[in-house]
């Protein structure tokens, strides 16, 4: 991959991190093609722009203070991996999260996302939602 290539991505990734962290869901569906999907953890994929907004919003309504930051971009086998940390308090636990991650991108011709396939420690998730962020 060619370095402005890898230039266009970081720009691209800056701005979806932006999306993330307005809190409108709405605009992190724009960075992803009308058929694109996203995939958290192996579950049901959100496909089209309607269920991408409602993934988005379902971790904006649980994290009224959600932060996302972009920790890295590299390309992998031809897809792009955008690893990011997730910071926010739970609404209805109170529980403190601070959990990183990653969401493997295949882009397509136009330019957006036609397949996001996201990971991250779901149990550990989970302990810090009920119990809050262990600190060391």
């Amino acid at each position: 991959m060619t370095q402005d290539r890898m230039s266009q991505l970081r720009d691209f990734a800056i701005r979806y991190t932006a999306a993330w962290c307005s809190r409108d869901a709405a605009s992190v569906s724009t960075f992803f093609a009308p058929s694109g999907s996203l995939t958290i953890n192996g579950g049901i994929p959100s496909v089209g722009p309607s269920a991408i907004m409602k993934a988005a919003q379902g971790f904006m309504t649980a994290f009224p203070d959600l932060n996302i930051e972009m920790d890295d971009l590299v390309e992998k086998q031809g897809r792009i991996l955008y690893q990011w940390t997730l910071e926010g308090t739970h609404r209805e636990t109170g529980g403190r999260v601070r959990i990183s991650g990653f969401e493997s991108w295949r882009i397509g011709a136009d330019g957006l996302i036609d397949e996001s396939l996201g990971n991250f420690d779901a149990t550990d998730f989970e302990r810090q939602i009920t119990q809050g962020r262990l600190t060391s």
